[in-house]
């Protein structure tokens, strides 16, 4: 998000935990000025990835029968997959898409030597047949 209240580098937040963007911080934009923190993404990517923990969201003929629901913060979408949700603000929800996209995009930033998290010990990272499509997006 853009703090049009702030200047500098506190004009810049995350829409998930609302810190300013910092050197130690950097942070991805999605659409419409959205901002992610490399600390939520890590936390959301954990959660959603490893964890299968969420909020789970609609798409097709339900979605258009409730004409709202969980839509990703980043991508604006509504997506029948899960969505991490900020433990900060209460309608600022992350899709699993947005989450792959992120994570490849600081990780392939030389300035910051991101990583993304690993699975925890003794898990086998989940495959999901929907990896190739989604690959094709990025």
């Amino acid at each position: 998000m853009h703090d049009e209240r702030c200047e500098g580098n506190d004009y810049f937040k995350c829409d998930f935990c609302l810190q300013s963007w910092s050197e130690d911080r950097p942070m991805i934009e999605g659409h419409k000025g959205s901002l992610v923190c490399c600390k939520c993404l890590t936390a959301a990517y954990a959660d959603v990835v490893y964890a299968g923990q969420g909020v789970m969201g609609v798409e097709g003929p339900l979605k258009e029968m409730m004409g709202h629901g969980p839509g990703c913060t980043m991508c604006l979408e509504r997506r029948a997959e899960l969505y991490w949700q900020s433990p900060v603000v209460d309608d600022a929800l992350i899709c699993r898409r947005c989450l792959r996209q992120a994570v490849t995009a600081l990780e392939s930033d030389p300035d910051f030597g991101y990583t993304r998290p690993p699975a925890p010990a003794g898990m086998a990272v989940p495959v999901d047949p929907t990896d190739a499509d989604d690959d094709d997006a990025d």
